[in-house]
């Protein structure tokens, strides 16, 4: 174990790397010149003190990890760091000293004061740091199969299916809720653009809270948020069902999209933890496949539970918490994946078996200022969202494409039914396109993946744009096809397959924006996706606000023949990620850094 004054020739420019073995009949093993004590058996901690009583892992010094080249709010300098008697204090009391010094720093300020106790408390803690010697950071040794990345293929499917079981029930809650606005309208006396404000409001929850919630995932692990986001979603079926008046209705989806939206962003980042680039083709489809191809499977049910008089749109709520309540039996069963997690567990044990408190993860130092966190958490999603092209033109592209989405959830009811006479059940019958779209992305996506395999080598993760460069031409397509599907002439299969070619674009656009920014951006993926889940689902919050004003002034063909020619204008956006990625990806300090590592 390393002792003051025996790192005298370390500084903070320099670093080194050793290995540290902690068993119960071993002593350490370190680089030479550093003293090391025996572990003793009466100095271990006892059968059942510690969740995991073996320690193996990397330490590294503090320029090895420092990353405030990248992001300048990432750094772990003496300011930002824990003192070692805050370093393993819970979060309940890191919480209650960070609101004591909000507190005192605005007392103390409002009465005219220069230094309040809040700051001379920071300033005493200040000092300390500067009195401790340089934190060494622990890191998983190579094949470490308790890193996420290198758990067994079994455990990593278990994970991506309980995880994809979430997406599943956010994307039918979405669309099946129009499908009651009939019998809604009329029992709560409102209006359909009052009940139409509801679906928007659920997107806006869903687009909104992942800026807070995916960081949060990044420092205090993602299966905590799962759980909390599952009961509060399954407890706003219940507000929904219970509602006297539209205006619960509208609070309770918005509560619910903001629940759910763990449900859709997180997923990508949960994904990008435990496959490696080269395995994550076939996940990110799976994830792709119910994340968009649920939209159409809700209203399937959903439609005709609201044409029995008996059910109606209150037994919507409760068949879907039926099934949210099976999705809420597996979700505990996930484990944890993100790695800066476990590996903060891992160096609490270390510490305690040690006695030193040198021996830390990064993400105990990230989190050591409450109000830095909570600046970080709501930054870095528009951080690059505003600082990235990547995520700036992926998220404009899919945002655009997801408003169109909505869209057509809100108004392919009212194109069937005044075209061609369609029951509320057989409108949900027709949302089978959507599910079909996504079967075809799924199948085209196993050849994206064959082409990725053999193109990675000379062309890099912009091997990953193939389908996505084809979905440019199927979206406009598609869009086109459902414009002038718009007579009452025309046979309604023409309106399927335009709805159908639109969602297979959708559907490969989608993957694409997943998996090209979970590449791209490695640990800062889940704050990649919540960027472009903020725009994607503006849109989806947007569209629909205009839709019946935009087809009665524009009718049906022409709206969607607007949406058709906006569509040929981003058009370029995937091709020129296709051949100029890499020299944009070069310019980008996070995309470079991933590159590197």
């Amino acid at each position: 174990m390393p002792t003051p004054g025996s790192h005298r020739g370390l500084t903070p420019s320099s670093s080194f790397q050793t290995f540290i073995t902690a068993r119960s009949n071993d002593s350490f093993a370190t680089a030479p010149g550093i003293d090391t004590p025996s572990i003793y058996s009466h100095d271990l901690p006892q059968p059942g003190d510690l969740d995991d009583v073996e320690v193996d892992v990397d330490v590294k010094g503090l320029a090895d990890v420092d990353e405030s080249q990248i992001d300048p709010r990432l750094e772990l300098a003496n300011s930002a760091r824990p003192t070692e008697e805050e370093l393993d204090e819970s979060l309940v009391t890191t919480l209650s000293r960070t609101v004591s010094r909000l507190s005192s720093t605005t007392t103390n300020k409002s009465r005219g004061k220069d230094i309040g106790a809040g700051d001379a408390a920071e300033k005493q803690a200040g000092e300390r740091r500067g009195m401790e010697e340089e934190p060494l950071y622990i890191e998983f040794k190579p094949g470490d199969t308790r890193n996420p990345i290198n758990y067994s293929r079994r455990k990593k499917w278990a994970i991506t299916c309980i995880a994809c079981s979430s997406s599943f029930l956010s994307s039918i809650t979405v669309s099946s809720y129009n499908m009651g606005f009939s019998s809604m309208t009329r029992d709560l006396n409102a209006t359909i653009f009052q009940a139409t404000i509801g679906l928007s409001l659920f997107t806006l929850g869903f687009g909104v809270v992942p800026m807070i919630t995916a960081a949060f995932s990044e420092e205090f692990g993602r299966r905590p948020l799962y759980i909390v986001s599952m009961v509060g979603f399954a407890v706003m079926y219940v507000m929904v069902a219970e509602a006297n008046n539209i205006h619960t209705v509208q609070i309770a989806r918005f509560l619910q999209g903001a629940f759910g939206s763990t449900g859709a962003t997180m997923v990508g980042g949960t994904i990008a933890d435990i496959w490696a680039p080269e395995e994550r083709g076939l996940p990110m489809s799976l994830f792709t496949l119910v994340a968009v191809g649920a939209n159409g499977f809700g209203p399937v049910f959903s439609g005709w539970i609201e044409l029995n008089q008996k059910l109606e749109w209150k037994w919507i709520q409760w068949v879907q918490l039926m099934i949210c309540g099976a999705v809420l039996v597996v979700i505990p069963f996930m484990g944890e994946t993100r790695s800066s997690i476990i590996l903060a567990k891992m160096a609490r044990i270390l510490r305690k078996k040690t006695g030193n408190k040198r021996y830390r993860a990064r993400a105990e130092d990230e989190r050591g200022s409450m109000r830095r966190l909570v600046w970080i958490s709501c930054t870095r999603p528009l951080y690059l969202l505003a600082t990235e092209p990547i995520v700036g033109s992926f998220s404009l592209w899919i945002g655009f494409a997801w408003g169109v989405l909505f869209v057509m959830v809100e108004s392919i009811g009212s194109v069937f039914q005044d075209l061609h006479g369609f029951n509320i059940g057989q409108v949900g019958t027709v949302f089978l396109t959507v599910v079909i779209g996504c079967f075809l992305g799924f199948f085209a996506n196993l050849y994206q993946e064959r082409l990725y395999r053999k193109h990675f080598p000379s062309r890099g993760i912009e091997a990953r744009l193939y389908l996505a460069c084809a979905a440019g031409v199927l979206f406009p397509v598609g869009m086109m096809i459902y414009a002038w599907a718009c007579f009452p002439h025309v046979h309604w299969m023409g309106l399927a397959v335009g709805i159908t070619v639109f969602i297979w674009s959708t559907y490969v656009i989608y993957l694409s924006v997943f998996s090209y920014l979970a590449d791209c951006y490695g640990p800062f993926a889940s704050s990649a996706l919540a960027g472009q889940s903020l725009a994607r689902n503006l849109g989806g919050t947007i569209f629909p606000l205009f839709t019946h004003q935009m087809y009665t002034a524009l009718s049906y063909k022409w709206a969607n023949f607007l949406f058709a020619c906006v569509a040929i204008l981003l058009m370029p956006i995937p091709y020129v990620l296709f051949f100029y990625g890499p020299k944009i990806r070069q310019r980008s300090k996070f995309s470079r850094k991933v590159t590197e590592g």
